[in-house]
């Protein structure tokens, strides 16, 4: 270990921070441009985080949502939530009930 050697990382993490910083406020600016524009930002940002998953592990991540969404009531009188209750019970969601 050197003086010379630690001066180097530090500089260097220091330059990557910077660039960072940078891109942070570009991204936040894009946002903010998106909202002017009449867009959902959270929305997008949901969307944006969804594409990063692995499409099969995001498959898995909705059908266990869906799982969780059902069983609190939350997909009543939905498609989704009508095509559940035909795949679980059989029937359609009005002679399920």
């Amino acid at each position: 270990m050197t003086n010379s050697g630690i001066k180097t990382f530090v500089s260097r993490i220091e330059v990557l921070e910077a660039e960072k910083r940078d891109l942070a406020a570009d991204i936040k600016d894009i946002y903010a441009e998106a909202k002017s524009a009449g867009y959902n930002t959270k929305a997008l940002r949901k969307v944006i985080a969804e594409r990063r998953i692995d499409a099969a592990k995001r498959q898995e991540l909705e059908e266990t949502m869906d799982q969780y969404r059902h069983a609190l009531g939350m997909l009543a009188g939905t498609p989704l939530g009508n095509a559940a209750v035909t795949v679980q019970f059989g029937t359609e969601p009005d002679a399920a009930a």
